[in-house]
C-alpha cells in the first residue's frame, strides 16, 4: 500500500491522493483576470492525476498583486473567471483550491522575466506599497512602503473577506491564506520587517495579530465543512531559527484554534541575507515539527520531487499532503510517473479514456 496514493480527508473534502499541485505564479493575467492559458494550464495539472490543484497567489486588492500581471479577486468578472478554472479542476477529479494574499512591500515587481525587482518610481505599470512598517526589501530598491495605519489595516483584512466570499460563490473547495514569503502577513510576523511599537508589532503576539485576526475574519465566511489553510513561513534561516520557529508553532497553535484546518510549512523569505540549506526534502523534519506540536495536519513543498521522496515524507508522518511544483510542470503526468514507479497497480485515481487507452491498455498487434 502506497501512502503517497492513499486518499487524504479534511472536513468535507477528500483528496484521492496526497498529491498537490502549489501555488506557482504564472504571470499571465491582464487586469487579474483569467485567460485561456490558465484555464488550460490548471486542467492540465488536474487531468494529470494530482488531488488536490490550488490556483497561484491570487491579490485581494490591485496593489496586492506582486506583479501587473498576476491573478486578482477583488471584483466579479475576476471571480467569473477562476469560477471557470475551478470547473475545470474539478471536472478532472482533482479539488480546486485557491491562494489568496497581498503582496505587501513585495509588490510593484516586474515579472520575474522581466528583472524581478521593483518597478521604478513614476512608471505607470506601478504602484505605492503598503507594509507593517517603511522598511524596504534589501538594499539599494527604489520604493519604500508606506507603513500601514489602521484604517489600511482594515481596509486589507476586508479585502481578503471579500476575496474568500468570491472564491466560495467561484467553486473553490480548498482556501489558503498566504501568510509566507515575505508578502504582507509574514512581514507582520516578521522581525525583520516589523519596526512598529503598537499592538501588531514587538512581540511575537502582537507581530501574529495581523494573520490571527485576519484568520478570524475569514472564517466567519468561508464554510465551516471546507478546509481553511495557510502558508506560513516558519523559519528564516537568518541565525535566530530556533526561536522564530517556536514563535511560529505558537502562532500556529493560535491559528488552529481560531479554526487553521492545516498549515503548508514555508520559509519566511523576509530577508534577503537568509541563508536557506537547499537540498531534498530539507522542510520535511521542520514540517514534522509543526505537525507534532501543534495537531494540525501539514504539506510542504521545497525538494520532494522524485516519487520516493514524497512517499517517504508521507510514509514518516512529516506530512499528510505533498506538494510537488516544478516536477509537475516539467511533467504534468509525474502521478501517472509516480505510480508506476512505486509500483502502485490501481492508484486512487484515472487516466482519462483517451490517454489510458494508449498508456495502459493499448497493447499494438505485432505483424
Amino acid at each position: 500500500m502506497s501512502s503517497l496514493f492513499s486518499p487524504f480527508a479534511l472536513k468535507d473534502v477528500v483528496l484521492r491522493n496526497r498529491i498537490a499541485v502549489p501555488p506557482m505564479c504564472q504571470y499571465s493575467a491582464t487586469d487579474g483576470l483569467v485567460n485561456d492559458w490558465h484555464l488550460t494550464h490548471y486542467a492540465g495539472l488536474a487531468r494529470g492525476g494530482a488531488g488536490l490543484v490550488i490556483v497561484e497567489a491570487t491579490g485581494v486588492a490591485p496593489e496586492g498583486r506582486i506583479t501587473p500581471a498576476c491573478l486578482g479577486l477583488w471584483n466579479d468578472d475576476q471571480a467569473a473567471g477562476l469560477a471557470r478554472v475551478a470547473a475545470a479542476i474539478a471536472s478532472f477529479g482533482a479539488v480546486p483550491g485557491i491562494q489568496i494574499g497581498h503582496a505587501g512591500r513585495k509588490a510593484s515587481a516586474h515579472k520575474p522575466w522581466e528583472g524581478d525587482d521593483h518597478i521604478a518610481a513614476g512608471d505607470p505599470r506601478g504602484w505605492a506599497t503598503l507594509a507593517p512598517s517603511a522598511v524596504a526589501f534589501g538594499k539599494g530598491l527604489p520604493q519604500v512602503p508606506k507603513a500601514m495605519d489602521k484604517d489600511d489595516i482594515a481596509r486589507v483584512q476586508a479585502d481578503f473577506v471579500a476575496a474568500a466570499v468570491r472564491a466560495r460563490d467561484a467553486g473553490f473547495r480548498w482556501l489558503e491564506l498566504h501568510f509566507a514569503h515575505g508578502y504582507l502577513a509574514q512581514s507582520f510576523f516578521s522581525v525583520h520587517a516589523n519596526q512598529r511599537d503598537d499592538e501588531f508589532g514587538g512581540s511575537a503576539e502582537n507581530r501574529g495579530r495581523f494573520l490571527l485576526e485576519t484568520l478570524r475574519a475569514v472564517r466567519k465566511v468561508w464554510p465551516e465543512h471546507l478546509p481553511l489553510t495557510a502558508r506560513f513561513g516558519v523559519i528564516e534561516y537568518d541565525g535566530r531559527d530556533e526561536q522564530t520557529l517556536a514563535e511560529a508553532i505558537g502562532l500556529t497553535r493560535a491559528m488552529k484554534a481560531e479554526g487553521l484546518d492545516l498549515l503548508s510549512v514555508s520559509v519566511g523569505f523576509t530577508t534577503p541575507d537568509a541563508q536557506v540549506p537547499w537540498g531534498p526534502a530539507f522542510l520535511g523534519p521542520i514540517a514534522q515539527r509543526v505537525r507534532k506540536e501543534t495537531g494540525l495536519p501539514v504539506a510542504s513543498a521545497w525538494g520532494f520531487h522524485t516519487p520516493q521522496l514524497a512517499e517517504q515524507a508521507v510514509a514518516e508522518g512529516q506530512l499528510d499532503v505533498v506538494m510537488i511544483g516544478r516536477a509537475l510542470l516539467a511533467n504534468p503526468h509525474w502521478p501517472h510517473q509516480a505510480a508506476q514507479e512505486l509500483k502502485k497497480d490501481k492508484p486512487t485515481w484515472v487516466l482519462p479514456a483517451p490517454y489510458a487507452h494508449w498508456l495502459e491498455r493499448y497493447q499494438p498487434q505485432r505483424g
